[in-house]
């Protein structure tokens, strides 16, 4: 699904793709992780990390955009494929320097309001979450419906980016250093596999350089 992402992003926003370096291949309790970075022009920064473990019983993708030439949020994109279960998990947070128009996304998630919502809990970063984000964990049988769910989201987020305003690299990624030093902080699911991993320092330098680019 994320090469189908990296399309839809790269028609609207042209990608060149960057170095990962040393993190490109990682191998992090019992998981096998595959990550790419690339430039979106008149956008910002993209990642995406997919990840398989436990004899492919477990299959995890993630595409992250942190906009620094557009006004818009910062988008996080999960699905986790495990134990018979499909998991899809769009969240957006408030990096916004002034006000960006989403309603083409308050539309996709009434759109698709009925399917099996997932409640993630509370956590450290719900108050800078925005509330147009979703949550669905489902069966196969609603894969089809979220891989349609997934699509619609990002090309609403893509419009929407369009017609934001542009803005100042520098400040973006000021305001998105507060969601990522809080994970390093305070931590998050795939945030304390790789602390476990490979280490708090080095999964600063991964978070800052690679997956969010908050770091130059």
């Amino acid at each position: 699904m994320t090469e189908k992402m990296l399309k839809k992003i790269s028609a609207q926003f042209p990608l060149k793709e960057l170095s990962c370096g040393e993190f490109a291949q990682q191998k992090v309790s019992g998981m096998r992780f595959q990550i790419r970075r690339f430039q979106a022009e008149g956008l910002g920064s993209v990642s995406e990390m997919r990840a398989v473990g436990f004899f492919g019983l477990m299959k995890m993708d993630t595409l992250i955009i942190t906009p620094t030439e557009k006004d818009m949020p910062l988008y996080s994109y999960d699905r986790v494929l495990a134990m018979g279960n499909d998991t899809l998990i769009f969240e957006l947070y408030d990096t916004l320097l002034g006000e960006t128009a989403l309603s083409g996304l308050e539309k996709v998630k009434e759109t698709y309001q009925e399917l099996p919502d997932h409640d993630l809990g509370e956590h450290w970063y719900d108050d800078i979450k925005l509330a147009v984000s979703l949550s669905k964990k489902g069966k196969k049988v609603h894969t089809v419906a979220f891989d349609k769910c997934t699509i619609e989201y990002l090309e609403a987020y893509l419009k929407a980016a369009k017609m934001a305003a542009d803005c100042d690299a520098d400040k973006k990624r000021e305001k998105a250093s507060v969601y990522v030093e809080g994970l390093l902080k305070n931590g998050g699911p795939s945030t304390d596999v790789f602390k476990k991993g490979i280490g708090e320092e080095k999964t600063g330098e991964l978070f800052r350089k690679v997956l969010f680019a908050t770091k130059v």
